[in-house]
């Protein structure tokens, strides 16, 4: 792409990208990619169903590398349990890239889910402090629960950590920074699976000129929220972050899709 193509997609776009950066900013602050919001957001402009999944996941690949690099230089990633939820979830992710679904149904399914998930992890008021015993979870277990969450991720085009963060949190897995780190690892793995997936699929296509833009918006955006998170979130507010974030984009696919 050249100088002038970048900054001509930089200009017509400019109400998405500052959409994308909001998105990044928040959603890596409280370890996600935003995968969910940027399809809610690409699904308001009229692209290609199967174009929006790919741009998605791609957005959530940078955005995530930047967490994992950062959770891992701070040693919050344990990545005996972050093997367990993804030795299964990587191939279910990209068998998931590779269905066909309908759009619609796709749209509700998610809003339905992550409703559910927020409205759960609001009330639920339990955090595990750092010098707590933690519930040891069971290898077969955590490589279900991740299974099930890649196949899904990986269908709908996200990296499935918000779908895993409600699930770890209510179950009191880890510390919330440490739930964190797992969700940018576990997004992380599940987006290049689904990617590939997607990339498989004959449908495949993307704008070029516009995913790179969006890619450099949310690389920058995401530094930002990961440090933001680390120097200002104590870690009940980083859990009512994450269910804020999960039940505004519910309702607002809800409204869209079922209004």
């Amino acid at each position: 792409m050249t100088l002038q193509l970048f900054f001509d997609v930089l200009c017509t776009n400019l109400h998405l990208i500052i959409l994308f950066f909001a998105v990044a900013i928040l959603y890596s602050s409280v370890g996600f990619g935003g995968g969910s919001s940027y399809l809610a957001i690409l699904a308001l402009t009229g692209i290609v169903f199967t174009q929006i999944r790919t741009t998605a996941l791609l957005c959530n690949i940078v955005v995530v590398t930047g967490n994992v690099y950062l959770f891992h230089q701070q040693k919050k990633i344990d990545w005996r349990k972050v093997f367990a939820l993804t030795l299964f979830s990587v191939p279910l992710a990209y068998l998931g890239g590779c269905l066909k679904i309908g759009q619609q149904f796709f749209f509700v399914l998610l809003a339905v889910t992550l409703l559910f998930a927020a409205i759960t992890m609001w009330v639920s008021k339990k955090i595990i402090s750092s010098d707590e015993n933690k519930i040891n979870s069971k290898l077969i277990k955590n490589m279900s629960y991740g299974g099930i969450i890649g196949f899904v991720s990986g269908m709908v085009g996200i990296g499935g950590g918000i779908f895993l963060a409600p699930f770890l949190h209510l179950t009191n897995w880890d510390t919330p920074k440490k739930i964190a780190a797992t969700a940018s690892v576990f997004i992380l793995a599940n987006s290049i699976s689904g990617f590939w997936g997607q990339y498989s699929n004959p449908d495949f296509m993307i704008d070029w000129n516009l995913t790179s833009v969006l890619l450099v918006t949310v690389f920058i955006g995401g530094q930002i929220g990961i440090r933001i998170s680390n120097n200002l979130f104590s870690p009940i507010q980083l859990k009512k972050a994450t269910a804020i974030l999960i039940a505004f984009v519910s309702i607002r696919i809800l409204f869209k899709y079922l209004l």
